[in-house]
């Protein structure tokens, strides 16, 4: 069974350009998006995203709607605790390929890691 983790070294999930998530408003209550929206670089990367380091430069201290956890996609998007690692694998899935492409390194190192063996 996949089970989903974050992969060191892609960031793609940092790249909050508002035109690709039109539905914002529908899952963060009206602070959170004014907070989202504050994080927006004029390039449409977090500006908490070392580009350098491919990493988050607050990672321990990154806002809820950062954390893929249970109780955030709860909230956020109604999904059952069983269902979160199928949901977020799908939703990273669409964000790196949309970030980096269907054929890049990093699709196919986070499909390696939440799916080790896809015979099982």
């Amino acid at each position: 069974m996949a089970h989903w983790q974050c992969i060191q070294g892609c960031g793609a999930c940092c790249q909050l350009n508002p035109s690709d998530r039109p539905d914002l408003d529908s899952y963060l209550s009206p602070d959170e998006l004014a907070h989202y929206l504050s994080l927006v670089g004029e390039d449409g990367w977090c500006i908490n995203y070392d580009h350098d380091q491919r990493r988050c430069k607050i990672y321990e201290t990154r806002p809820d709607f950062c954390r893929v956890q249970p109780d955030t996609f709860s909230r956020m998007f109604g999904i059952d605790p069983a269902e979160l690692d199928e949901f977020a694998i799908d939703c990273c899935e669409q964000q790196i390929a949309g970030v980096y492409g269907n054929q890049s390194e990093e699709l196919g190192r986070f499909v390696a890691a939440v799916d080790p063996d896809p015979e099982t």
